[in-house]
């Protein structure tokens, strides 16, 4: 099963740049609406999400609990708008409800929340969302199941010592269920990742630890795809997707900003956003 959309459940070709331009869309809105969110990051993961949610997993928003569905651990917690933004678009809620979005008693709260619909895992203390999407993938060896684990980590994310800890686990126990999804966009906070601290060479480092690894332009939902799928290749094998993406793509004055990495925008530079993604 998958999620229904307004436009293509499988999101063919022609639509993955409107479908793409679409969810930017609602993305901002929903932070400009609570003058708080993640723009950045959220943007830079927009196609990552499309390829995972209406070409590669399968799931069910009828039946969010649904024990055969495939797991999705957004690691970055941070980046819910557009998770919730694509969540609401595959009909696990309504996209109206996206207004709410970090307001007093809304379900829709900054961080990923699992009284959310569609959403697996509560996450948001960065470097945890990989033990997490382990765990769910080994459950599932045990329980015969086979559904698969995604898991989205920040770049910025990996220099968490429990990102390493889990990566060697998974490849100890040959757990080929679980897939990594790094969204390289080189931007952690308020700096580049590299004056943060560098992480390169990073697809050496994640081999070093027993990965399959590819590298893929992350704005390429067809490259995603072809990269997500090649989990089925190697049963014994976690795979990390190294997705090379822009922070703020799509919008201009947002591309590699790191001020938009947790800054809403005003009333100007939303308008000026809409109307540069409005095709």
């Amino acid at each position: 099963m998958n999620g229904q959309s307004g436009f293509s459940t499988k999101a063919t070709p022609e639509h993955v740049d409107e479908l793409g331009r679409h969810l930017r869309r609602l993305v901002l809105k929903t932070i400009a609406g609570s003058s708080s969110g993640h723009p950045g990051g959220s943007l830079s993961a927009t196609e990552i999400l499309i390829a995972l949610y209406f070409r590669v997993m399968s799931h069910d928003p009828a039946n969010p609990g649904w024990q055969d569905r495939d797991r999705f651990v957004l690691s970055k917690g941070h980046c819910t708008p557009i998770l919730y933004s694509v969540l609401s678009e595959c009909g696990y809620f309504p996209t109206e409800e996206l207004v709410t979005f970090r307001t007093i008693n809304s379900r829709l709260q900054g961080h990923a929340h699992t009284m959310v619909p569609g959403v697996d895992a509560s996450t948001g203390s960065l470097g945890q969302g990989l033990s997490i999407g382990l765990g769910m993938a080994l459950a599932g060896r045990l329980g015969n199941k086979d559904y698969k684990t995604y898991v989205l980590l920040g770049d910025g994310e990996c220099d968490e010592g429990q990102i390493w800890e889990a990566a060697m686990a998974a490849a100890h126990y040959k757990v080929g269920n679980l897939v990594a999804v790094i969204d390289r966009n080189r931007i952690q906070n308020d700096r580049f990742t590299s004056e943060a601290m560098e992480i390169e060479p990073l697809e050496d480092k994640w081999r070093a630890f027993g990965w399959n690894v590819v590298q893929v332009d992350g704005h390429d939902v067809g490259d995603l795809c072809d990269a997500l799928n090649s989990a089925s290749l190697n049963q014994d094998t976690p795979l990390v997707v190294i997705a090379n993406t822009v922070k703020g793509k799509g919008v201009t004055f947002m591309e590699n900003n790191p001020d938009f990495h947790g800054r809403a925008p005003n009333e100007q530079e939303l308008s000026d956003a809409l109307a540069e993604l409005s095709g």
